[in-house]
């Protein structure tokens, strides 16, 4: 078994279940009384944040290769960066180790070429929806349509995610918000919906979205056990 090295703290609340899904992944799929070795560095969140609406992208990456060299160094076999918005640095920590980085968006891609989709939708912070680091990789790669919420709704998830999810905040009326905005675009032709936030699965069940939801989390931690077990 490889060791899976995390970056987390992006937020702590999706990065408790990056761990959880990893372990449980490993437990069914090795049984017995077996988990997944890994090491989990975490990251201030606040200080990320303050970059991230600074637009000092270059700060992030320097911070996130850091982060990513101390994981190799202490044995890391692969890097895996436990949030969506932060890979618009990707380039930075592949840049700076020698071990494979695996990219959520390449995840994402893989699960739903799975399914047989070609449009989906794409929630997430500005940062997701708006550049085109994460789309770009759907698109070209993976041949999707990605369809995005209009600017009202980007504004109403940005507030979300930042001043609530984030600070553990989840909540009956902001799971109806977001699943509103799921059902408008599902009306312009969306077949499943990208959750491109780690909080954003916490907070929506699947059952209640009549769509197939792509929960990138588990995803990107099935991507981790996969690659740890090959």
């Amino acid at each position: 078994m490889k060791t899976i090295g995390l970056i987390g703290g992006m937020s702590w609340e999706s990065s408790k279940i990056y761990y959880q899904h990893i372990n449980e992944m490993i437990r069914e799929r090795l049984g017995g009384s077996h988990s997944a070795k890994s090491i989990l560095s975490s990251v201030d969140f606040e200080e990320i944040e303050r970059h991230s609406f600074s637009n000092d992208w270059d700060k992030i990456g320097n911070i996130m290769a850091s982060y990513s060299k101390n994981l190799e160094k202490a044995g890391a076999e692969m890097v895996v960066l436990c949030t969506n918005t932060i890979h618009l640095v990707s380039d930075s920590i592949t840049n700076a180790v020698n071990v494979p980085f695996l990219h959520i968006a390449n995840a994402t891609g893989e699960a739903i070429q799975a399914k047989g989709l070609k449009k989906v939708a794409l929630l997430g912070t500005k940062f997701t929806m708006q550049k085109d680091f994460y789309t770009k990789i759907l698109e070209d790669q993976y041949g999707l349509e990605i369809l995005v919420p209009n600017n009202e709704d980007m504004d109403i998830l940005q507030d979300m995610i930042y001043n609530q999810l984030v600070k553990g905040i989840f909540t009956e009326e902001a799971k109806n918000t977001c699943i509103k905005i799921i059902k408008k675009l599902k009306e312009q032709g969306a077949e499943g919906a990208i959750l491109g936030c780690t909080e954003l699965p916490i907070l929506i069940p699947a059952d209640e979205v009549d769509i197939p939801t792509f929960d990138t989390a588990k995803i990107h931690a099935q991507k981790a056990v996969d690659f740890a077990l090959s």
